[in-house]
């Protein structure tokens, strides 16, 4: 079984995720996590049942619905819906699933791992912050082609 800063380390570093939970509203922790995903250069999709647009970019209602597999959920949304969103997530063709703070459910990780997914607890925000740029900055404006790997973060866990 991986380490949660390896589980990070990979993750982090894969170009596809979704954000089930996006939001238009800027104070909501979905708005700021899909819109510095898009910034840092990921390709990333909203994914929220009763918005079709988040920050003008179509949003999906399901990730079943997705164009393309995302590697990486994250997850900002309440507790009580997390088993069914890792099951779309399985069926959507993800690898992973990244439990925002206050987002993360016992029996929603237990099913993602008895079926192949990794899981991850952590702030995807934090990691973000935690990676260097290429040019010693931290990360904010256009990315650099090649990810820089997290540091190691020990506020995060893993179960």
């Amino acid at each position: 079984m991986q380490d949660v800063n390896s589980l990070i380390e990979k993750y982090v570093n894969e170009p596809v995720w979704a954000v089930v939970g996006a939001s238009n509203s800027s104070t909501k922790y979905g708005n700021r996590i899909y819109l510095k995903l898009r910034e840092a250069g990921y390709t990333v999709y909203p994914v929220n049942r009763r918005e079709r647009l988040i920050e003008g970019d179509t949003a999906y209602s399901s990730l079943t619905d997705l164009p393309e597999p995302p590697a990486v959920i994250n997850m900002v949304v309440p507790p009580v819906e997390a088993p069914a969103v890792v099951e779309q997530a399985r069926a959507a063709g993800a690898q992973a699933i990244w439990f925002q703070p206050g987002a993360e459910s016992d029996a929603a990780a237990k099913w993602a791992k008895d079926h192949g997914l990794d899981v991850i607890e952590a702030c995807i925000l934090v990691q973000l912050a935690l990676m260097p740029r290429s040019d010693g900055s931290e990360l904010s404006g256009p990315p650099s082609q090649a990810r820089p790997t997290p540091s190691p973060d020990p506020t995060t866990s893993t179960r």
